[in-house]
């Protein structure tokens, strides 16, 4: 069961709980989105990203991958039916120019882009940008997602 607290945060400290979370931002989510996942270490982004792609290839009826941190490789590319999923991480982008190298910016309304580690990236401006900001409370034992967009729908099903 999903649980709202105080000031908005969703409590996503079992993982059952992120998926669940995960599946119901999905169905709000469309071609042109732009996601900004923010938060430590071990919170909990990927595993988020994991059950969105899952969610999408689930709904298409194609094979359910495992998906993984593009800590390495900077982004792993989801063609799911007609949709283009990019996830990024860009933990180890160090500056604008290899940042502009990667082409984030490129094709953004043909694609939903998740972006974690998102703060080198906080200057561009962005028309459907979502950030999801994760965290950690009460000595690491709770997680926590806050959803800030000027998206109506997402706001609304998340109060």
């Amino acid at each position: 069961m999903l649980t709202a607290t105080k000031g908005g945060k969703i409590n996503i400290s079992e993982e059952k709980d992120t998926k669940s979370v995960a599946e119901k931002f999905s169905k709000l989510i469309k071609q042109g989105d732009f996601i900004l996942l923010s938060g430590n270490l071990g919170v909990g982004k990927t595993t988020f990203v994991k059950y969105v792609i899952n969610f999408f290839q689930k709904s298409n009826k194609q094979k359910i991958t495992e998906v993984t941190s593009p800590t390495f490789t900077v982004m792993n590319e989801y063609q799911i039916k007609k949709i283009l999923i990019k996830h990024y991480d860009l933990y180890r982008i160090k500056n604008k120019k290899e940042l502009n190298n990667l082409g984030i910016q490129e094709n953004l309304k043909d694609q939903i882009t998740l972006v974690e580690w998102p703060e080198i990236i906080k200057k561009i401006k962005i028309k459907k940008g979502i950030n999801l900001i994760f965290e950690y409370e009460e000595n690491y034992t709770k997680r926590y997602l806050s959803i800030i967009t000027e998206n109506k729908k997402i706001l609304n099903e998340f109060k």
